[in-house]
């Protein structure tokens, strides 16, 4: 009788400490991910990531402090320089980045010649397409 609970006590203290390491182990192994995914956060019916609309006042550059040289001219006005600008700035951008860019010229008051225009509304609305 006595060997038979000194089995399940040792039997009991074993499981303890598996289960204590295993539990241990397993909460090291969980990654805190601090990055914003290129995916929609999936937390709006609308993604505001992909949204063109401004929510906040709240001016986001993109490595473009240049073009608020830019701001309260119309694309008429530009020269082939300042295009060139714009076009450098736009083809560095990351797809997930193009709706927020917009929305950052939107509230710098600079506008996009047509032909860049047209090609950055078209990658937004297929990236709210594809989602």
């Amino acid at each position: 009788m006595l060997a038979l609970i000194l089995a399940l006590v040792t039997f009991g203290l074993i499981m303890l400490v598996t289960t204590y390491f295993r539990r241990k182990n397993n909460s090291d192994e969980v990654e805190i991910n601090t990055e914003i995914s290129d995916d929609c956060c999936g937390a709006h019916a609308v993604c505001e990531r992909d949204s063109l609309l401004n929510s906040e006042n709240k001016i986001v550059y993109y490595d473009d402090e240049e073009l608020d040289a830019l701001a309260n001219i119309t694309p008429k006005e530009y020269n082939s320089n300042q295009i060139k600008q714009l076009s450098d700035v736009f083809l560095t951008l990351k797809e997930a980045d193009v709706a927020g860019w917009l929305r950052s010229l939107q509230l710098r008051n600079i506008q996009l010649p047509s032909e860049i225009r047209d090609e950055a509304l078209l990658i937004v609305s297929e990236r709210r397409a594809a989602s």
